[in-house]
């Protein structure tokens, strides 16, 4: 467990530039994301946002590739100094990196549609996962960077309520007669969502987890 990265990383240039760029790929997936969702509720083209969405997700890919190198050059240098937080950023940036695929594939569904989208269909499903996700990434951006350990809870009651909604959504539109092209895109979109959610969450509680139970965070018990 690290209590405040910012405060670990001061005067250490590998870890201060590593923690910038882990940053700004979050920054890169939200607003992909936002993009994703502006044109699922416009249902409409945007212009060459495709081209823009995958432009976006190379410079997530692009810093991972650096953020990798750079962990690795610094352990090949000095093996045992910063080990753990090196561990950790090596898993998170996968994290990030997987949020870039489902974004692009949340944006595969929006041409799915046959038809424009019902937006009051969509709100009775759904209800405002949407800007919930909005609201996880920011939360969990403030955790990360900051090691808040509040906020990394935050995130995991997020993640909890939008997987909870997610899999419900999945069950009743099984069971629903709704039209299979409706169908089929509903539950796409609740998969994506709920596996945004993950990620995200990975990424929050790597602040409050040893390193080997990243990726397994249960919320401790109210004393």
């Amino acid at each position: 467990m690290f209590k405040n990265l910012f405060q670990f990383v001061k005067g250490k240039d590998f870890l201060t530039q590593t923690l910038s760029d882990f940053k700004n790929m979050l920054e890169i997936a939200e607003k992909m994301y936002e993009k994703v969702m502006e044109k699922l509720f416009q249902q409409s083209e945007l212009e060459n946002l495709k081209d823009k969405i995958y432009e976006l997700d190379e410079q997530i890919n692009q810093l991972e590739k650096s953020i990798r190198t750079r962990i690795m050059e610094h352990l090949s240098l000095q093996p045992t100094i910063d080990l753990s937080t090196s561990l950790i950023l090596m898993s998170v940036i996968k994290d990030a990196e997987r949020l870039g695929d489902y974004i692009k594939n949340i944006l595969e569904v929006t041409d799915l549609f046959k038809k424009p989208m019902d937006k009051n269909e969509y709100a009775e499903i759904f209800s405002n996962t949407d800007q919930n996700i909005i609201k996880l990434f920011r939360e969990t951006k403030d955790a990360f960077v900051a090691s808040d350990e509040n906020k990394a809870e935050n995130a995991w009651n997020y993640e909890r309520k939008i997987a909870l909604k997610c899999d419900k959504i999945i069950e009743k539109i099984a069971g629903s007669e709704l039209e299979t092209n409706k169908a089929v895109c509903y539950v796409l979109l609740a998969r994506y969502f709920k596996r945004l959610t993950a990620h995200l969450t990975n990424i929050a509680t790597s602040v409050v987890l040893p390193l080997s139970e990243i990726d397994f965070y249960q919320k401790k018990e109210k004393r």
